[in-house]
């Protein structure tokens, strides 16, 4: 068997199991009834869900979508909540769409650290467009990402598709289902 050494991951791993890291405030939770600006990234936020752009991004784009409640299973998770929440991921699904043409996206949620979860205890939703070629030798490398704009730019674009997403489809010409 093969081994690639990352020793740069293990301070990582360190701070991200530390009894201070577990002691941090919930993003979700600090950001539940926040007003939507390109200062908290809040592309929207109701009762039930809240969508926002993701701080430190995989691509252009990278969205997150999570229930207001602070749940950290699927079992948790209220089908009122869960219902709304599925309907920000298809208008973001749409509004990224729209406002970038990509060739596919990862959509999807990690539950628990060992899966990846960033923010422990309260499900989010991660949606990354995609696009043929978008990987390069640079994260694999140089551990580095190259993203071609900058948040405020893409917070302003996926506000104004949103906002076109959140109208009728039959508004628009399309039909839904």
């Amino acid at each position: 068997m093969d081994r690639l050494w990352a020793g740069w991951r293990m301070a990582y791993i360190d701070k991200a199991t530390s009894p201070r890291a577990r002691k941090e405030p919930c993003l979700f939770c600090s950001l539940t009834g926040a007003r939507p600006g390109p200062r908290n990234l809040v592309l929207a936020a109701t009762p039930r869900a809240l969508v926002l752009l993701n701080l430190y991004p995989y691509n252009v784009g990278h969205v997150m979508v999570a229930p207001t409640s602070h749940v950290g299973t699927l079992a948790r998770l209220a089908a009122g909540d869960s219902a709304e929440v599925g309907i920000w991921l298809a208008r973001v699904e749409d509004a990224l769409r729209r406002a970038y043409r990509p060739h596919g996206f990862n959509i999807g949620l990690n539950l628990g650290r060992t899966a990846g979860a960033g923010v422990l205890g309260h499900l989010h939703w991660h949606v990354v467009p995609r696009w043929n070629g978008d990987t390069n030798f640079m994260p694999v490398t140089a551990s580095t990402k190259v993203l071609p704009e900058a948040l405020d730019r893409t917070y302003r674009k996926l506000a104004r598709a949103l906002a076109d997403a959140s109208e009728p489809a039959r508004r628009r010409g399309g039909r839904r289902g």
